[in-house]
């Protein structure tokens, strides 16, 4: 379905190429995990699939890519439309119009296909990916699965046969991560969609995929196989894996119940002994605390009364849904985003303008 064909890309102005000689065979209807450190090259090999790289970004491209038989190098975005989705990190960023349903039909609109070939595509993906409830919602006023689910249900209805996307989990929480993994499982398993990501987060992706890319950047040579063999040696690794490597486990979890089932002689072995401790904060030291804190965005209650104390030295965890105030709790910490009533003191002083 893919092939890179000894591809080398070397944008304007860079003192060495961003890719280096890949070869790379991927089949039709895989779901395939693209991982590698920030800056080594995955979106640049993303975008190679459907020609964004070079004939938008520029540079300079030797090899080939063929995508189901047609030459990237021939083939710009446009002629390939129809056979690669493209789903960008930031849904919001690639929406054109303001409704669920509009947003879905926009892409076939574009393609010139017929009102009721339109009309019934819609309807598939409303139903394949839960969004019939949601279809004549405003996009702004979605949540941040909702909003990514809409952004591949934009790119589902012109039918494509490859499905790329870029970090689709990175502004996701647990549960909108999942509803969005399980939807990408259904179209590789039950529509035959070859599924082509790049993500961060591996423990969430690495046990769904049929095979793992490795871009390690610096003019090393890309590598793929399957997820238990790549996980062997990848410079970056989901906990779970690190666990393994670290216990000696054949063959290597790539799931918390896979390790569940291997660490009954390791749990054993760690019976009677007492784990290291970090230090304990100071707690007489409040470097940073809130006192019945209200932050409000117009009629909207984003924060509701939360008095908070942060010691010298501790690492506090801060957890909530998409939406629940996290982000907004972050900024009147640091003096940013709407001023609210109640207190925040950061090393005893207002930190806010």
């Amino acid at each position: 379905m893919i092939v890179f064909d000894h591809v080398t890309i070397t944008y304007p102005g860079a003192s060495y190429p961003t890719l280096v000689d890949v070869d790379l065979v991927i089949p039709e209807g895989e779901l395939v995990l693209v991982v590698g450190r920030t800056g080594t090259g995955k979106s640049t090999l993303l975008r190679a699939i459907n020609g964004l790289v070079p004939h938008f970004t520029g540079g300079t491209l030797t090899g080939r890519v063929i995508v189901d038989g047609r030459d990237t190098a021939t083939h710009p975005p446009r002629e390939l439309a129809d056979l690669v989705g493209v789903v960008p990190q930031d849904p919001m960023s690639g929406f054109v119009t303001d409704v669920v349903e509009d947003e879905l039909a926009y892409g076939m609109e574009c393609l010139g296909l017929a009102p009721d070939v339109m009309r019934r595509r819609v309807e598939e993906i409303l139903d394949l990916l839960g969004l019939a409830d949601i279809r004549q919602r405003p996009l702004r006023s979605l949540s941040g699965g909702q909003r990514q689910r809409v952004a591949i249900g934009a790119v589902l209805t012109s039918h494509p046969r490859i499905l790329v996307l870029d970090e689709p989990t990175s502004a996701l929480d647990p549960g909108a991560s999942e509803e969005v993994l399980a939807a990408l499982q259904r179209l590789v398993h039950d529509l035959g969609v070859t599924v082509v990501m790049a993500e961060h987060r591996l423990e969430r992706v690495v046990q769904y995929a049929d095979s793992v890319v490795i871009v390690p950047g610096g003019g090393l040579p890309v590598l793929s196989g399957t997820p238990g063999d790549i996980m062997r040696s990848a410079p970056i690794a989901p906990p779970v894996v690190e666990l393994g490597r670290l216990a000696g486990w054949q063959p290597l979890p790539l799931s918390v119940r896979d390790a569940r089932r291997a660490a009954g002689p390791l749990r054993d072995l760690l019976v009677g002994h007492t784990p290291h401790l970090r230090a304990v904060p100071d707690r007489s030291h409040v470097l940073a605390s809130t006192e019945d804190l209200v932050v409000r965005y117009g009629r909207q209650v984003a924060l509701r009364g939360v008095t908070l104390d942060v010691a010298a030295g501790e690492i506090v965890a801060l957890m909530g849904r998409n939406g629940a105030g996290k982000s907004t709790l972050l900024g009147a910490l640091v003096g940013i985003g709407p001023v609210g009533t109640g207190a925040v003191r950061v090393n005893g002083r207002d930190p806010s303008p």
